[in-house]
């Protein structure tokens, strides 16, 4: 399994390499992520982390649960540095439906069904971002998005058993960080062609 440990090596060095300037555009306030988005996103990926240790993801679980660790900080930086706060009751339901998936799972005593409510949950977490990179393309960091995706597709390598409940998230997550990518450098092209981009 030497290789699988190579590979989580790589997606927790690009977790680092990801979050690090997404944080330090944080504290310099160049980056004002959406606090209730980053909340969702701890919740969910925290609990998917235990979902694939439970089915024998092993090595590949590990990027998961260290940026389980990093996103909790974001989103109380996020807070403290009073970024974008505004908390919507789309933002509660998809909390809510984070949370839900606890029972969920003791309840059927499948990973599965926690993994795929989470999974769902998390990418309607990217609603408020999406809403906002909609608006402000700048105030999100395109290379932050495209080491995720690149991490979450090194997860998926490193994972020691492959099923539906450890390959879906990480393998949705990427598709979503693409997508939020492509908008991003969309919004700001059509900004610039405006003449209101900013930098």
């Amino acid at each position: 399994m030497s290789h699988k440990v190579l590979f989580s090596a790589v997606a927790i060095a690009l977790t680092v390499v990801g979050f690090y300037p997404y944080i330090r555009g944080i504290l310099r306030g160049s980056v004002k992520p959406h606090m209730f988005s980053w909340v969702v996103w701890a919740a969910t990926t925290l609990i998917v982390f235990l979902a694939q240790l439970e089915e024998k993801g092993g090595a590949g679980a590990w990027a998961i649960g260290f940026s389980a660790a990093i996103t909790f900080m974001i989103a109380l930086l996020a807070l403290i540095k009073t970024s974008d706060v505004s908390i919507t009751g789309s933002d509660w339901v998809f909390f809510i439906g984070a949370m839900s998936s606890l029972p969920l799972w003791y309840f059927t005593a499948d990973p599965l069904w926690a993994v795929v409510l989470l999974t769902t949950v998390d990418v309607l977490g990217f609603g408020p971002t999406v809403r906002k990179a909609y608006y402000f393309p700048f105030e999100e960091q395109l290379t932050f998005f495209a080491l995720f995706t690149a991490r979450n597709l090194i997860v998926i390598l490193a994972l020691e058993h492959y099923s539906m409940a450890t390959v879906l998230f990480p393998a949705v997550i990427a598709a979503a960080c693409s997508m939020l990518m492509v908008l991003i450098a969309y919004r700001r092209r059509v900004l610039y062609a405006e003449g209101d981009g900013d930098g």
